[in-house]
């Protein structure tokens, strides 16, 4: 039977390569909403070669200590994640999980010898991120729900969709944001709502969910204008747009254009021209007299919010600024540079090199770690089974395990993951090893610690919890900090 799991995480800092899931939240439902089962909240224990980011915790209030004193190891929580949440069947649901919490939970299992993509495909199961489902709600069929404003510093007003500020104005209880367990029940609680309200586009968009079905929409067989919620776009026109395949990209996704943009201001531009204009940096782009290329790669696997024009309503086209017949134009000059369509492809294609190139000469002082190479090649069919034993053995069992991999960042990755759990299966040997690897890692992370501690310490409106946090974290680095340094 299909379900969903809703799921939420509260994280040590931003950063999936290098940063730890400290909480994690889930409630399954049945497909009409109706919760199945206990809720799931749980801590699991910060180790000992991470220091957290400060003002991640300033906002979800975990202290380390508190995750050591109650929570799961890494290796116990990824056993619980992939054989009681995720399993088959299951759709898991999140609220911006694609680009966040997927994301971690693909390098908490890579960590611990799990395979990192299985949880979300293999036997029935998928994904479903609904922030993008709330936007292009929002932006396409909004009636019957209450929509949150910002206002900038203007006093313009902005729309805003974060799920707290969504919860508030729909009267849904929602007290404590940022603590995963309440996240996931206000998360619920919004799909229902919109459900109730438009289910029509609802359930659309729970089967767009399918790459399969996205690929019938945007491709380059026969490419047709779309609808496009995203991100990326402009909140000036509620993250909306028409849109418009152009050329492959990588890793089987790709290139669209907006086409609310004329292309005809670059159609002369080389490959060179539009790389360097993908990869400016933030001081470039603030320029007066910057132009941004309007095309960037639609992910296929992402669950992209897309739809075809016709669900355009005469409303919907004035409050987004969408003019078809403008739109039209735009397209068919794309259509009579075919020169331009195949230098937006070469540039996509290059900078995706160049930022591979940038990840891998970045921190040229460190050694990259095998935590943090994930996606540097999928595992051989050959150490397959090898990792399955991994994960699978005791502590008794590690201590004496020496499997002969083939791919290089396990046996490192093995050392990590029983120093980690299970400590008491390291050698001597293996113990000199892990904390040299320590010492590394806390040396990388210190200064960002150190300059978010000072930062913080300078506030002069900290609750007494921000202070405890603070506190806690003066003495986590005392703790973990070699004595050397």
């Amino acid at each position: 039977m299909k379900t969903f799991f809703f799921y939420d995480l509260e994280t040590s800092g931003f950063n999936p390569r290098q940063d730890r899931i400290m909480q994690f939240a889930g409630q399954r439902t049945d497909m009409n909403l109706n919760k199945i089962g206990e809720p799931v909240n749980i801590l699991i224990r910060l180790n000992d070669d991470v220091l957290p980011s400060p003002n991640a915790l300033m906002v979800t209030k975990i202290s380390p200590q508190k995750t050591v004193e109650e929570g799961y190891t890494e290796a116990e929580f990824a056993k619980m994640a992939f054989e009681n949440f995720f399993t088959p069947d299951t759709i898991a649901v999140g609220y911006n999980s694609i680009r966040f919490d997927d994301e971690h939970m693909r390098y908490l299992f890579w960590r611990n010898f799990y395979d990192p993509y299985e949880w979300q495909w293999k036997d029935g199961r998928s994904k479903w991120d609904f922030l993008d489902v709330v936007r292009m709600v929002r932006a396409l069929r909004p009636d019957g729900i209450n929509w949150p404003f910002l206002e900038d510093e203007s006093g313009e007003k902005y729309a805003a969709n974060k799920l707290e500020l969504l919860t508030k104005e729909n009267g849904i209880e929602h007290e404590n944001a940022h603590d995963a367990m309440s996240d996931v029940d206000g998360l619920i609680d919004v799909a229902r709502l919109l459900k109730e309200k438009q289910p029509q586009i609802f359930e659309y968009l729970f089967k767009m969910r399918d790459k399969k079905e996205i690929q019938k929409l945007v491709n380059l067989e026969n490419p047709q204008p779309f609808v496009y919620t995203s991100g990326r776009l402009s909140a000036d026109f509620e993250k909306t747009t028409v849109a418009f395949p152009v050329a492959p990209a990588p890793n089987r996704n790709v290139v669209v254009w907006d086409a609310r943009f004329s292309p005809a201001p670059f159609v002369d531009w080389s490959a060179e021209q539009i790389l360097e204009n993908l990869t400016a940096d933030f001081e470039t782009r603030q320029k007066p007299d910057f132009e941004k290329i309007s095309a960037k790669i639609l992910n296929y696997g992402k669950c992209p919010a897309v739809a075809p024009v016709g669900v355009l309503t005469d409303e919907n086209q004035k409050r987004l600024g969408l003019d078809l017949a403008e739109i039209a134009k735009n397209i068919e000059i794309l259509k009579k540079n075919p020169q331009f369509v195949e230098n937006l492809r070469t540039a996509f294609e290059n900078r995706s090199k160049k930022y591979n190139d940038i990840a891998e000469n970045s921190d040229e002082n460190f050694e990259k770690q095998p935590e943090e190479q994930l996606y540097d090649g999928f595992l051989p069919d050959i150490d397959k089974r090898k990792v399955e034993a991994v994960r699978n053995a005791k502590l008794r069992e590690l201590a004496d395990f020496h499997p002969d991999f083939t791919d290089e960042r396990l046996p490192k990755l093995l050392l990590h993951y029983k120093a980690r759990s299970f400590p008491k299966a390291l050698s001597t040997e293996e113990k000199t090893a892990w904390e040299a690897y320590r010492t590394q890692n806390l040396r990388k992370m210190l200064p960002k610690f150190m300059a978010e501690m000072e930062e913080i310490s300078r506030r002069e409106d900290l609750s007494s919890q921000e202070e405890s946090i603070l506190e806690d974290l003066k003495l986590w680095l005392e703790n973990v900090l070699p004595e050397s340094d």
